[in-house]
């Protein structure tokens, strides 16, 4: 190793016992500096958690010991199952991208934590980990040694406050109070102004506004400087390091100007340039505060649920419509939406999505279960604990599990820009500085100062964040449900559309059923209607609606196997539902149709016979698709409807019947090997597998609370027509953040060239920053509403 000693105390460093993926860590026998080292013949890059400003041993010792409370415990997490704690912590002292790192990276520093994701606008970290290898309030002692404390109120977790950072608010009002009174007793200087007292105590006036500028150098201008060491500390240059340069040679001239006698210094610039600068990064905070697109994008969440009335009657409602009381119906592959205590006698529910971990638990009545578990099987009744949140479910929906590998092409480019942007816009101040020295020192300083002001990358990493958030915002208010940014630049790539039939292009909600067969029983009606209660296929929605309604039976032994068909138990009656092939009959009828199969107690009685009603405005929107793209498809029925389907649909488009979950998949996979850039339209159950290999996955929504993780976006059922629409506006996302970085560029590229020849003064400068950030969001927001009003 190159380095062996600590850097702090200078004694022999020590490997710990525990490695965690290929980091180890390192700990000093002397001082307990523990080092991280990400090459062991390199200890140049280390994080130092013990020795950085965070709270030390004695600060915090007492101060948690109310997390030794299991009941307090209990209401600060998320989520509680088996070995799966989940935990949402404020932390007030995130401001930048190596915060992000360090706090996202905490299982390399405490064993048991197994993943923790920050949501930096809200400053808040979601911490997984296993309580039996690691206590919540060890994991606090941990982010307060690191820096991180968070902010942990009951009262707050309760009722939903947040604490208010103000600390913004005071520098400005300081900044402008030193601007302020530094240029009124600058004007003698102005105008050469020639009197008795002011000639007499012009020495006195200069210290005066140097002592008036301390406090805005000192305090107004400190989040600069932190930010800076914290990003030349973490070897990520951003773009503080040039504002933080810039201010700081500033002050040094300007001190040096007033104790050589050569004038008063730029006192009133250097002031006016913090003043402008946090008044931009006031007006920026409030700008991305009133354009909050994630926020609405979260409220329209998609997902309906079963609330069961007094009257024992059914609706279908919003899952944010759900209040404390109300008792839900969950049928089998649902996603319990919100905590509750099981009415059921017994449960089979799947955290999967929560934990990872793939194998169901068992719940009994009043046992407690929580929003993000699937149930599993027959369906179940449950009471509402608390109402529905939003940001759990979107978390859900992004979990990492399901995260697809996808090239974020724009976010590739702004990054590269950004990396090189800082060393480059470094070079040509001093560039600059260099030349204009020779020439005239007071141009050469106000140069160097310019440039490192009016060049700002802000702009450009704000590009493709705002408009795809805008656009995202947009596509929710139209029903279009996106997971993330990245699916809107996907949507732009497509050249193949593959779309399921059943449920997808066909309506649930309207359909001709007929029965063919030996004659049903009421009983036995009654015994179909409550299997089919639990299921969430879309024939069986159909079915279900179709059949009277009866007595409430208990069903036992329920399983859905996807793409054939349930089976289920009632009162030792055994009752099969699905396709032919599934029940052992087989198929008779000459003309094939879609039909459901029954056959109780190895009896079979006959089927039901679905006469599908296609989706209005199904041929025009296939014509339209047809001229960019290539359309196919799918279908798990029979030929039945071939020839309807060839009469309404482009003569194009490819049809391919019988198709099995596997083979729909298969179907997919085989059309990216040939460079495809594939979207799959489907119904969400049967097409899991084929939605999770396409590049762009899109579950049709009705009357199905099914929850789908394997999707990348959810349409509303009545918005299908208009798929072309957002399609095209996807394509305008893209010409948009285009368009957005090109201005940005010429921004800079233009302020550069006034700044470097001398004609742009700092202050201007530090107006002028802020503002361009202001005018590329505001332009980007502008064409992405534009777009979204003038497509058709």
């Amino acid at each position: 190793m190159k380095v062996q000693n600590c850097f702090h105390c200078g004694l022999e460093i020590i490997e710990k016992e525990q490695i965690f993926f290929d980091d180890k860590l390192f700990c000093c026998n002397g001082c307990k500096t523990v080092y991280e080292i990400f090459s062991l013949n390199d200890m140049s890059c280390y994080y130092d958690f013990e020795k950085s400003p965070g709270a030390t041993p004695q600060d915090i010792k007492g101060k948690y010991d109310f997390l030794d409370n299991e009941g307090i415990v209990a209401k600060l997490l998320d989520f509680q199952e088996d070995k799966t704690d989940i935990v949402l912590l404020s932390i007030p002292h995130i401001h930048c991208s190596s915060c992000i790192w360090i706090l996202e990276n905490l299982q390399r520093l405490q064993k048991g934590i197994s993943t923790s994701q920050v949501n930096f606008p809200e400053k808040k970290v979601r911490i997984t980990y296993n309580p039996e290898v690691v206590s919540l309030k060890k994991i606090v002692h941990l982010l307060s040694s690191i820096g991180y404390e968070p902010y942990i109120s009951l009262e707050n977790y309760e009722t939903g406050k947040n604490n208010v950072d103000r600390s913004l608010t005071y520098k400005l009002g300081l900044a402008f109070f030193c601007f302020g009174n530094i240029m009124l007793l600058s004007f003698p200087e102005y105008f050469e102004v020639k009197e008795y007292w002011l000639d007499n105590y012009r020495p006195f006036f200069r210290w005066l506004i140097f002592a008036l500028s301390l406090p805005s150098f000192l305090y107004s201008a400190s989040g600069y400087y932190i930010s800076a060491y914290k990003s030349i500390k973490s070897g990520m240059l951003n773009i503080d390091i040039p504002i933080a340069l810039g201010i700081i040679i500033f002050f040094i001239r300007s001190t040096f100007d007033i104790i050589m006698d050569y004038g008063s210094g730029f006192f009133d610039s250097l002031t006016g340039l913090i003043f402008f600068m946090l008044l931009g990064k006031m007006f920026q905070i409030k700008t991305y505060s009133f354009l909050s697109f994630e926020r609405d994008f979260k409220s329209y969440f998609p997902i309906a649920i079963t609330r069961i009335n007094s009257d024992t009657s059914e609706e279908s409602v919003p899952v944010y419509d759900i209040e404390k009381g109300n008792r839900l119906l969950i049928r089998n592959q649902e996603l319990i939406p919100v905590d509750g205590i099981l009415i059921s006698e017994k449960a089979e529910i799947d955290y999967s999505f929560v934990t990872g971990e793939a194998i169901p638990i068992t719940k009994k009545s009043g046992d407690k279960v929580f929003a993000g578990g699937k149930q599993m099987g027959k369906v179940i009744e449950m009471e509402v604990l608390h109402s529905v949140s939003q940001s759990y479910l979107t978390q859900l929906w992004s979990n990492d599990v399901f995260q697809k590998d996808v090239e974020q092409k724009h976010k590739s480019i702004t990054d590269t820009i950004s990396r090189y942007f800082t060393p480059i816009l470094l070079l040509i101040a001093f560039a600059g500085f260099g030349y204009w020295i020779f020439i005239d020192a007071n141009i050469a300083f106000n140069v160097f100062t310019a440039v490192l002001i009016v060049a700002c990358p802000c702009a450009l990493a704000l590009t493709a964040p705002f408009t795809m958030g805008n656009v995202l915002r947009i596509l929710g208010k139209k029903k279009f449900y996106l997971k993330n940014a990245l699916v809107i630049e996907q949507l732009a790539n497509v050249d193949t559309i593959v779309f399921d039939k059943t449920g997808t292009i066909t309506t649930n909600k309207k359909s001709n059923i007929s029965y063919e067969g030996k004659v049903l029983s009421e009983e036995n009606l009654i015994l179909l209607k409550n299997v089919l209660r639990a299921s969430n296929h879309p024939l069986s929605r159909m079915l279900y609606d179709f059949l009277p309604e009866g007595k409430r039976y208990k069903v036992n032994n329920f399983e859905e196997i996807t793409g054939k068909g349930i089976l289920a138990e009632i009162d030792g009656n055994q009752i099969q539902i699905g396709s032919a092939t599934f029940i052992e009959k087989p198929e008779e009828n000459s003309i094939q149709q879609t039909s459901v199969h029954i056959k109780i107690n190895q009896v079979y009685f006959g089927n039901y016979i679905f006469n599908n009603q296609y989706r209005e405005g199904l041929a025009e929107l296939f014509e339209k698709l047809s001229h960019k793209y290539q359309i196919k498809v799918l279908s798990g029925d029979n030929e039945g409807e071939k020839a309807t389907l060839e009469s309404i649909l482009p003569k194009e488009t490819e049809l391919v019947f019988n198709q099995k979950p596997e083979q729909k998949l298969e179907f997919i996979k085989n059309l990216q090997q040939q460079g495809k850039n594939v979207m799959m339209v489907g119904d969400g159950l049967n097409d899991a597998g084929a939605l999770a290999q396409s590049n762009i996955g899109i579950s049709i929504s009705e009357n199905v609370n099914v929850f789908s993780p394997a999707c990348d976006a959810i349409l509303d059922a009545g918005e299908f027509k208009r798929m072309d629409y957002f399609l095209k506006l996807s394509k305008k996302a893209i010409t948009t953040i285009k368009m957005s970085f090109a201005l940005s560029l010429l921004y800079n590229v233009v302020g550069l060239s006034f700044a470097i020849t001398g004609n742009l003064q700092p202050l201007v400068a530090a107006i002028i920053m802020p503002l361009s950030t202001v005018t590329i969001v505001s332009f980007v927001t502008i064409m992405s509403n534009f777009y979204a009003r003038t497509l058709k």
